[in-house]
């Protein structure tokens, strides 16, 4: 803490103001419009991930000639090359130390893919195993991007922000669909929904370069940021952490991370949590079941995201204000019968779980792309959830995501039960040693619940 008071006195003089908390206002003004950037790349993630459950309305079924679970096939497909990459993915992410030319190139790569994409079933399959390695690294990127620049009562709501291109691209890609599905039908002799995939490809690739000159990279190494910047954006973590925060190499983040049973804990939880919202690949086929044309489904899949975007960014702007996680996330999951808004609570669990993982960086790294990945074995699971033989009611398949959101509820009610526990240990270990030395963590932390 010495060094972090004495950082601050060494900020240099000639900046035209000097207050700190003036300062620090400006930094965070400052990183909240670069941050806004990954909005915009996260929308046109899921917009790319999402676009087959568009096409679906438009042919896309039929052009295939898929039977069965061919299509469930196509969906979870994507998400084995998640698993296996986003681990590494952050990995190298920490060791590279440039997410700003990182993350855009995995955008260009996917975009890539998606306007490569052919339409026959077997390289369909193909282009999406390759589109999820290409994705995988996106979400955990970004999350341990803004995790290495705000602080615990920050998190929860840049947490919302950044991940809002979830509802944004249900929302607004659906729209966006409908105008391309109703209005490139034959164009050029091509199904209106290969046109859908060439358009969303496109954007892709010509945003992610723009991307480039953007993002952040971290603290330390961000070349836009003034020296005075630079100071402050360091300290202020360290402050939040207690401390100065130790550098740890990638294979030492790993270990930290496997070897901590919370980790694997939330990683499950995640996964039970993640088939709960399976049906948020599958909400243009559950608004279909209303009777209307394609165009107008697309259309009212929408107002509930844009509802469900709302509900978020109140919930996790809240949450950061009384510190309090876990409470908000239940809330949200008993509004179950609103499903789009479900999405509040899960934007709050990742706050959570960057605020329990808050102190050291390679750790960090390595959980959030283990948590994610193993909640990619739920999405799996989750494609097979709603099949058409169980529609137009889908009343087995509710059940079913009902039934896993209750074990993911319990999962994470355990979790804050325990960190409840900690917090109370760490209290009296406070007022019972007279060394501070002895103390396995820094005075005045506590785990945010």
């Amino acid at each position: 803490m010495g060094d972090t008071a004495k950082a601050i006195d060494d900020l240099p003089t000639g900046a035209p103001c000097h207050d700190r908390n003036v300062l620090e206002k400006r930094l965070v003004r400052k990183l909240d419009l670069r941050m806004s950037a990954i909005v915009i790349l996260y929308t046109l993630n899921m917009i790319d991930r999402s676009n087959v459950s568009n096409a679906r309305l438009q042919g896309f079924e039929k052009d295939l000639h898929l039977e069965g679970q061919q299509y469930a096939t196509i969906l979870s497909i994507l998400y084995v090359g998640f698993i296996i990459v986003e681990v590494p993915g952050n990995m190298f992410l920490h060791w590279m130390e440039r997410p700003a030319i990182f993350i855009p190139s995995c955008m260009i790569v996917w975009g890539v893919i998606s306007v490569l994409i052919d339409p026959s079933y077997a390289e369909v399959l193909v282009a999406r195993l390759f589109l999820g390695f290409a994705e995988g690294p996106f979400l955990p990127g970004a999350l341990f991007l803004i995790s290495r620049w705000y602080k615990r009562d920050e998190l929860a709501v840049r947490t919302a922000l950044v991940s809002s291109g979830i509802v944004f691209s249900a929302a607004f890609g659906s729209l966006f669909a409908s105008g391309i599905l109703s209005g490139m039908q034959d164009k050029l002799g091509l199904a209106a929904w290969r046109w859908l995939f060439f358009i969303e490809g496109g954007m892709t690739i010509l945003v992610a370069v723009c991307a480039i000159f953007v993002l952040p990279d971290f603290p330390h190494n961000t070349r836009w940021l003034t020296p005075e910047e630079r100071t402050l954006a360091i300290s202020r973590l360290e402050e939040d952490n207690f401390g100065k925060i130790e550098k740890q190499t990638a294979m030492q983040g790993l270990w930290d991370a496997v070897s901590d049973w919370k980790v694997w804990w939330f990683s499950v939880a995640f996964m039970f949590q993640y088939i709960a919202q399976s049906f948020f690949a599958y909400f243009p086929t559950l608004c279909a079941t209303l009777g209307y044309n394609t165009t107008t489904t697309l259309l009212l899949c929408a107002p509930p995201w844009m509802f469900a975007a709302i509900v978020a960014f109140a919930v996790t702007w809240y949450s950061d204000k009384k510190q309090k996680r876990y409470k908000y996330f239940v809330v949200s999951n008993a509004g179950r019968f609103l499903m789009a808004q479900m999405m509040a609570g899960y934007l709050v669990l990742w706050g959570w779980a960057n605020n329990t993982f808050a102190r050291e960086p390679a750790k960090r790294a390595v959980t959030i792309a283990l948590m994610n990945g193993m909640g990619q074995i739920g999405n799996i699971v989750g494609s097979y959830a709603w099949p058409l033989n169980w529609g137009p009611t889908y009343r087995y398949s509710y059940v079913t995501s009902i039934a896993v959101m209750v074990v993911s509820t319990i999962m994470f009610g355990g979790m804050y039960i325990h960190l409840n526990h900690l917090n109370e240990q760490i209290e009296k270990n406070e007022r019972d040693t007279k060394d501070s030395k002895e103390l396995q963590v820094p005075i005045g932390f506590r785990y945010v619940v």
